[in-house]
């Protein structure tokens, strides 16, 4: 026996039945349930990234949990439930895709011969997105083009957000250079921020303000190489964690404290660490060569 969505919903209702479900389920709300809801996203993302797919089908399904959750005290407050939320998707995704679905509706097809191009699928799709986001009640209060991008994500990926949307607007850099020469100002008024701060003259406040700026300058940067900078940044802090990890190898293989070392000591391991990386890369590449 195979189970389905719909006995998943039943589950969910029965877990939150107020006389015989789960003590913990019934006691949950809409924001009590987001803290698990962002906890599950990253715990797909990690599976994805350590390339764990038996893990990745575990984790999906506690995803799907969470939408399931959402959908059940959604219908218990007569907001909406499981069905009007796939609905509602369905025909969203079939509207933002008329170079898949040109009539509007599911069934329809695009002529393979005739498929628009990418800056056609582009526009089409940021001009379908701010018609919707123009229906939005909560448009009439706020009718800025920036509306609409969740405060609540992660600084660097609505840092991103609120660039890009500023520049389908028309409001960017010309092109990458002037990005750079503002990363060196930025740069100058941190070291001068911290600086001041350090002899009296200045605010403490200034340094987290300029770090700030420099900050989503590099954002702006990424951007212009199209490069993900939050994807930059969680690979830099992969290969720092498996460099840290290890040094504590290398210390503990030759009977040394690393919290006994110098930072000096410290350096010279690190250096030798990096050193093996940049070998077993050009041996890689070399053998990726030699296959091609």
């Amino acid at each position: 026996m195979t189970y389905s969505v719909d006995d998943l919903k039943y589950l969910m209702a029965r877990l939150r039945d107020p006389d015989t479900g789960c003590p913990w389920d019934t006691r949950q709300t809409f924001r009590t349930i987001v803290p698990h809801t962002l906890e599950e996203a990253h715990e797909v993302a990690d599976a994805i990234d350590r390339e764990d797919y038996p893990h990745l089908e575990d984790e999906l399904g506690d995803l799907l949990f969470q939408v399931i959750f959402y959908s059940q005290m959604g219908q218990e407050q007569n907001h909406f439930d499981f069905d009007s939320v796939v609905d509602n998707l369905v025909r969203k995704l079939v509207r933002r895709h008329p170079h898949v679905f040109p009539e509007g509706t599911l069934n329809s097809r695009i002529d393979p011969g005739n498929r628009p191009g990418e800056d056609w699928i582009k526009a089409s799709w940021e001009r379908i997105k701010a018609e919707e986001r123009a229906l939005k009640p909560e448009a009439v209060a706020d009718d800025s083009r920036l509306s609409g991008i969740a405060r609540t994500l992660p600084a660097m990926v609505r840092a991103e957000k609120l660039q890009r949307r500023a520049a389908n607007h028309g409001f960017d850099w010309p092109d990458i250079e002037p990005v750079f020469e503002k990363l060196h100002e930025e740069i100058d008024e941190l070291k001068e921020a911290w600086y001041d701060a350090r002899s009296g003259r200045g605010e403490v406040e200034a340094i987290e303000d300029e770090l700030g700026d420099l900050l989503f300058v590099c954002v702006n940067l990424a951007r212009f190489m199209k490069i993900n900078p939050e994807q930059a940044l969680n690979s830099t802090n992969h290969k720092f964690e498996a460099r840290f990890r290890a040094i504590e190898q290398h210390l503990e293989k030759e009977g040394r404290n690393f919290d006994d070392e110098t930072l000096e000591a410290l350096d010279v391991v690190w250096q030798a660490v990096k050193g093996v990386e940049k070998k077993a890369d050009k041996k890689g590449k070399k053998g990726i060569k030699n296959n091609g």
